[in-house]
């Protein structure tokens, strides 16, 4: 009886979760995450180096005691550096059983985009379209849905592992 309430407590987690994004902005872009992966929203703090990553991987931040990786996203994506500012945040994510805080322009909103109204990217090889799942129409504006997965590559998520 218990593993069925767990299974069903469950089923019912994911439903609230079904087609809401946390929207966010990279420069005029604006961009969407499952919310299934956010954990939270915290605001830019300071970021320790760690020699020898790639540049998008800024460094690490101590959250309450847990060491999280942080990633540009916009050195991620090939776009010019930013100077970070009190609209800057980073989004915590899970993501291969790694936790890593992705730095934003701007947290916008959770929004609600069924599925219905997401149309897949252009079939484009390189840049940034490889790292989005699809784009989401909301009203007269669409939002670029990211692929969480494939934020991190192996090499990423390999380096990032041992640093937890």
């Amino acid at each position: 009886m218990k593993e069925v309430l767990e299974h069903d407590m469950l089923e019912e987690e994911e439903d609230t979760q079904k087609d809401k994004f946390l929207t966010f902005i990279l420069g005029k872009e604006s961009y969407g995450l499952e919310i299934k992966h956010v954990t939270e929203i915290i605001g830019i703090q300071a970021i320790t180096d760690v020699p020898e990553l790639p540049e998008y991987i800024r460094g690490i931040i101590n959250l309450r005691g847990k060491i999280i990786p942080v990633m540009d996203v916009r050195l991620r994506f090939k776009k010019p550096f930013l100077e970070y500012n009190d609209r800057t945040c980073i989004v915590v994510i899970d993501i291969h059983d790694i936790s890593i805080g992705l730095i934003v322009d701007g947290v916008s909103e959770v929004i609600n985009i069924p599925s219905t109204e997401i149309v897949a990217p252009p079939d484009v090889s390189k840049g940034s379209n490889k790292y989005i799942k699809g784009i989401g129409k909301v009203g007269s504006e669409v939002k670029l849905i990211l692929d969480c997965e494939k934020l991190l590559n192996e090499n990423d998520a390999e380096n990032l592992s041992n640093i937890r």
